[in-house]
């Protein structure tokens, strides 16, 4: 007859885990933590409504008019021009005003500049705009032969292509949002007529 044996238990050693208390200094920066990515989170949601409702555009400077008023080319390759340009600058934000300051543009021939175009700092209120008008009278300009040529083509082409190159800075304040700075940058290729039509180019810049 088979006999059975009564398993022993065997006696053991139970430890009691002592729970961790988190440091208060740790609670102290997650608390920190949580309440400046809740800012961060109010803030964004404030700037994307505060720009939809204010909708920034950003200023525009145009050319809105140039005429060649007055050339002279003698036999000693020089040069004398006196160019009327009139500039337009607009602010088309409906509630921010804007500020210009740093403008300056050349007017130049063939590479060589003829005259400065400037303009102290100003601003413009909302949705308004104003005009310079540029009068640029240059010193006579030594030409090599090559220039003088093309001078010459074109006298009689009736046509002498002018660049006017140059840059502005705007400030403006666009509600919640705050400063915003942009360089406007204006690149223009001006096709007078030598008789003073004046031509309506609508060259306006690019924002940066």
């Amino acid at each position: 007859m088979s006999s059975l044996t009564t398993p022993m238990l065997k006696s053991g050693h139970f430890h009691r885990t002592t729970p961790h208390h988190t440091s208060p200094l740790i609670w102290g920066v997650a608390i920190i933590c949580a309440i400046l990515a809740v800012a961060v989170i109010i803030a964004g949601v404030t700037l994307f409504i505060g720009y939809l409702v204010i909708k920034p555009k950003v200023p525009q400077i145009s050319v809105t008019s140039a005429q060649l008023d007055a050339i002279y080319f003698d036999q000693a390759s020089l040069l004398t021009v006196q160019v009327t340009i009139v500039i337009e600058s607009e602010n088309r934000n409906a509630k921010a005003s804007v500020s210009f300051y740093e403008t300056r543009y050349g007017l130049s021939f063939r590479g060589q500049n003829i005259a400065y175009l400037a303009a102290n700092t100003y601003g413009l209120g909302p949705n308004k705009t104003t005009v310079f008008n540029y009068v640029s009278q240059s010193t006579p300009i030594p030409l090599n032969p090559d220039e003088a040529e093309s001078v010459n083509w074109s006298l009689n082409r009736k046509i002498i292509n002018f660049e006017l190159k140059g840059n502005t800075k705007t400030r403006w304040r666009v509600g919640l949002i705050g400063s915003v700075k942009f360089w406007l940058h204006l690149d223009c290729m001006l096709q007078l007529p030598v008789n003073g039509t004046p031509i309506f180019p609508r060259c306006s810049s690019r924002s940066q």
